[in-house]
This record gives structure tokens, C-alpha cells and sequence, in this order.
């Protein structure tokens, strides 16, 4: 799925876009929205009101006995623990922690918590897009058992990075808890921050998007995401029930999935792994993408040490990529081009060759080289213009601009050579410009005299058999291709199933619901006193 969430959703009260005065629009003069400098303006206020002395977000008694319970069901004494968004509560009074650091834009409140075992200033709103958190310390990455987000997912102004973050600093098998409140509960100290999604969304809405934000930071880097009502029970009498006003208590949790070791036959949920934290990839791209990696690095052992060592060069491949209209350069191909990329030994993601891409692409006007190359191939199908592509954009900054030229130069009089031998024109730019390619651009000894000598001399049994190997290879590739898309969807529907058997089962205990949470024990029990079997 795509990040479907506007950035207004996430705006404050007085961040929240004015409507444009109807003088001003008949005018013409139309304010200009400068959202680099609206982020900068949002960080300074976040930052300066956490730091003022301000009141604390409080819950209701009843709220805070159910959180404490959830807590001490799902924690244990002698973990390590990180909380975002710490306060003077942190709800687990009576479990011990090894460590217990808390991170908050002020360490006002954290100074009075006693759980706390260390403190950090930072503004969790103070984030780089599809990153995380600046200036979070990389020596807690992978190092707490648990992480704990109360009360303060309603103050984030930018959650998906703040959960990139979070799930950074989890060891696999780490568990991420956020908690939080029905959206009255502190509003009239706090409403000044609330974004506008906590503002305008109803409390069940706040636990489908909070679990959204798991999915949209690392996707299947998450397992096991739970929602739970742990709101007080409300007063039977309406009267009462006016009068009390016990108030809506939430937590949405996942954990974190251990990573995919590379082991033969599981090359796909290696670069799944690879792939939960990577940005600018939709996890649209990363469905397309994993089994052309896998069926890759099976296919070309000689490139298997390029393949993981380029991995961290796709975002920079899809920034250019998702600039491309889909219909024109469907999803599928726009993975194949980058997993074949990424293959390439010469492709640094220079640059130079990220330009020579969307040259290539259509995305820049092209130079004089690239114009050459895009009016002497236009026969090739799309799927041929894509491995011309791979071969092509990695030798820009490896060979000379006048070799580059060359090559354009001699596409041509090679396919008019070929096509007077019996091929057909597409078939003759087919065999021509793999050719010219692995000559050309392969070497830069190959003299231009020597080539065309070669190709005249060519004879058509050659020139045939050449295209028949191509498209041998290149059949043998799709069924290769195939076979792993087919074992994808098959996992994927025995998953799927697995599911919706487990939904069911989880809809069967609640209608026949025999257990209870024991306040004296801390643990569920069975309403009839009978052991669990």
C-alpha cells in the first residue's frame, strides 16, 4: 500500500493551511506554500512549548489501573526499555528494568520519574522524511527489549518516521506498545498540539491509522500487531454514566520480526529483510522487486557480492523511477530496470549515471547522445528498451563521452548491416545494439573499423543465431520469473489463510470467553478455576 495520509492531517491548529481569501484569488495574488520552511517553524514551536512550564497530560485513575495491568501482562523485570515521549509516569511502578531511558523534547517531567534510569532531550517532531528522528543515537539501535510510546502519538507531527526510529532501537523479538487516550481526555491543556487527525478522527479511527504506522515504517519487519480497548467499564446507569465519565483507554503493539539470514532457498525472505527499512520504496515496489532479487542473485552467483552491496543504491534508482507515469512505464518494469541495475558492477549511483538514467527514462531533455540512442531504438518493445538500459547507464563516467557517442553513432548502419542479412528491423536493433553494447561500451580498445568489418562479414546463420540465444535467454528468464511470482502468491494466500483461521478462532474465544485477568495473580485465569491444557 501507498502512505495514504496528507501532511495537513498532522498539522496543529495554528499550522493548518488558511483558505485563501477570495480578494486575494481574484487579484491573483495567491500565497505561496513553503513547506520546508513550515516544517522548520513547526520543529521551533514543538520545541518551544515542551520546553515552557506547562501542565502534564493526565489520565483518570481508572484509565491509568488498566494500562498498569496491560503493561505488567505483556512486560517483565530485567528488560531493557526505551520510552518515547517520556513523562513523570510511565506506568510500570511495580516491574524493575535493567535499563529504562526516556527520550522527550523536555526533561521536565522525566527529572520527576523515578523509573527512569537515564534521560535524553530530543524532539520526537525533529525528523527527516523516510529516515527517522535527527540526531537519534545509533548506539541504540538493536538494543531494547521493549518500547514504550503513552500518551504522546497524539503530539506527533510526523509518527511514520518516529516508528522508523523506534524500530531501530528493538531487538528482534523486541516489542513496540503505544498507548493513548480518547482524544477528550486532556484536550482543554493540550488541544494546541493535538494534530489534526487526533483532533477530527473518532477514537476507532485513531486505532486503525496508529496501527497503520507500523505497517507504513517497516511493513513486515512487524509481526504480530494487536489493537486492545482497555478503557474502564462503563456505568450500566445512565444517569451515573453522565456523571462518571470513565474516558476511552487504547494500545496498538507489534513486534519485531527477527531479520532473514541470505540461506539457499530462502533468497526472497533475505531481501525482504533487507528491504523493511529502505525508503522512497512503496511497499508496492518492494512486492515487485524482492523475487527479481532473489531470482537474480540464484541466476548470477558471480554477481551475488554486487547485488547485496547495491541494495542501499534503490532509493536513489526510484527517486528518478517514481517520477515515471505508470501506464507509460508500468510497476513491473520499473522493478526489473532497478533490480538489474543494482546487478551491475560498474553502477555506483553516481551523479553522472543517475543523469544519464533519467535521460534516458525521458525525464531530462536529452543530449545529443541520448537522442540518438531513443530515435534509433524506438522499435524495441519496452521490455528490451529496459535491459538496453541496464546496459547502458552504468558505463556512464566508466567510458569515454566520445565511446558513449560511438555507440549512438553506430546503432544505424549496424541494424541496416543486420537487416540486409534477413532480420527483421526490431529484431535487427535487437541483436544490433547488444552487439555494439558489449563491444563498445565493454572495451575501450575496439576499433570502430574492426567492428563494422565483423559485422559486414557476419553471415545470416550468425546473425540468427545470435537472436535466437537472446531470446532463448531471455524466455528462460521469464519462466524463472514466473516460477518465483507463482511461489510468492502461494506463500502469500497460505498466510492469508492462516490469518483469517487464526481471526476466526480469535472470534470464537470471545463469544465463548472462559478466562479473566486475576488483579491479585497478574495473570489470566480460567472462570471455571479449571487448568489450561
Amino acid at each position: 500500500p501507498v502512505y495514504p495520509y496528507d501532511r495537513e492531517l498532522f498539522r496543529r491548529p495554528d499550522e493548518e493551511e488558511t483558505p485563501p481569501n477570495p480578494l486575494a484569488m481574484a487579484t491573483g495574488e495567491v500565497p505561496v506554500d513553503d513547506q520546508e520552511e513550515r516544517a522548520a517553524d513547526s520543529v521551533v514551536k514543538s520545541k518551544n512549548f515542551w520546553a515552557a512550564e506547562e501542565p502534564e497530560t493526565v489520565i483518570k485513575p481508572d484509565c491509568v489501573v488498566n494500562l498498569e495491568k496491560h503493561l505488567k501482562f505483556y512486560l517483565e523485570d530485567g528488560m531493557d526499555v526505551l520510552e518515547l515521549g517520556a513523562g513523570s509516569n510511565s506506568y510500570t511502578s511495580s516491574l524493575k528494568f535493567n535499563t529504562h531511558v526516556g527520550i522527550a523534547a523536555s526533561t521536565k517531567y522525566m527529572n520527576s520519574n523515578p523509573s527512569l534510569t537515564e534521560k535524553l532531550t530530543l524532539d520526537l517532531n525533529d525528523c527527516t522524511e523516510d529516515v527517522g528522528v535527527n540526531a537519534f543515537p545509533e548506539n541504540m539501535y538493536n538494543k531494547f527489549d521493549v518500547v514504550l510510546i503513552s500518551n504522546t502519538v497524539d503530539f506527533l507531527t510526523e509518527p511514520k518516521e518516529v516508528f522508523k526510529s523506534a524500530y531501530r532501537t528493538l531487538k528482534p523479538g523486541g516489542k513496540m506498545i503505544v498507548a493513548f487516550t480518547d482524544k477528550n481526555m486532556y484536550k482543554d491543556a493540550f488541544e494546541n498540539q493535538m494534530t489534526k487527525m487526533w483532533r477530527t478522527m473518532t477514537d476507532d479511527q485513531h486505532m486503525w491509522v496508529v496501527g497503520s504506522f507500523f505497517e507504513f515504517s517497516a511493513g513486515k519487519g512487524w509481526s504480530g500487531l494487536k489493537g486492545f480497548d482497555i478503557s474502564p467499564a462503563k456505568p450500566t446507569n445512565f444517569l451515573q454514566e453522565k456523571i462518571t465519565n470513565t474516558g476511552g483507554m487504547y494500545v496498538v503493539q507489534a513486534t519485531k520480526n527477527e531479520v532473514n539470514e541470505m540461506e539457499a532457498g530462502k533468497e526472497e525472505e533475505g531481501f525482504e529483510s533487507m528491504l523493511w527499512l529502505t525508503p522512497t520504496l512503496e511497499s508496492r515496489d518492494k512486492m515487485l522487486i524482492t523475487p527479481r532479487l532473489a531470482r537474480m542473485y540464484t541466476r548470477l552467483p558471480g554477481a551475488r557480492d554486487t547485488i547485496l552491496k547495491n541494495v542501499n543504491l534503490l532509493p536513489a534508482v526510484y527517486a528518478s523511477l517514481v517520477k515515471m507515469d505508470s501506464f507509460a512505464f508500468p510497476f513491473n518494469l520499473q522493478a526489473q530496470l532497478a533490480a538489474n541495475l543494482i546487478s551491475e558492477s560498474g553502477f555506483e549511483g553516481s551523479e553522472k549515471q543517475l543523469n544519464a538514467l533519467e535521460e534516458g527514462l525521458g525525464l531530462q531533455t536529452p543530449g545529443e547522445t541520448w537522442t540518438m540512442i531513443g530515435t534509433e531504438t524506438a522499435v524495441l518493445n519496452p521490455e528490451e528498451k529496459v535491459d538496453l538500459l541496464t546496459f547502458i547507464v552504468p558505463r556512464f563516467g566508466e567510458v569515454s563521452d566520445d565511446i558513449m557517442s560511438d555507440f549512438a553513432a553506430g546503432i544505424r548502419p549496424t541494424k541496416e548491416v543486420l537487416m540486409e542479412k534477413g532480420l527483421a528491423e526490431a529484431d535487427a536493433c535487437l541483436v544490433g545494439t547488444e552487439l555494439l553494447a558489449r563491444d563498445f561500451l565493454g572495451s575501450e580498445d575496439v576499433e570502430k573499423e574492426d567492428f563494422g568489418r565483423w559485422i559486414t562479414e557476419m553471415s545470416r546463420e550468425e546473425a540468427e543465431g545470435i537472436l535466437a540465444a537472446r531470446k532463448s535467454f531471455k524466455s528462460k528468464s521469464e519462466e524463472e520469473l514466473n516460477r518465483f511470482v507463482t511461489e510468492r502468491e502461494e506463500r502469500l494466500k497460505k498466510e492469508q489463510e492462516e490469518r483469517e483461521q487464526m481471526m476466526k478462532q480469535v472470534e470464537k474465544a470471545r463469544e465463548e470467553r472462559t478466562m479473566f485477568f486475576n488483579d491479585e495473580t497478574g495473570k489470566m485465569e480460567f472462570i471455571d478455576g479449571k487448568d489450561d491444557e
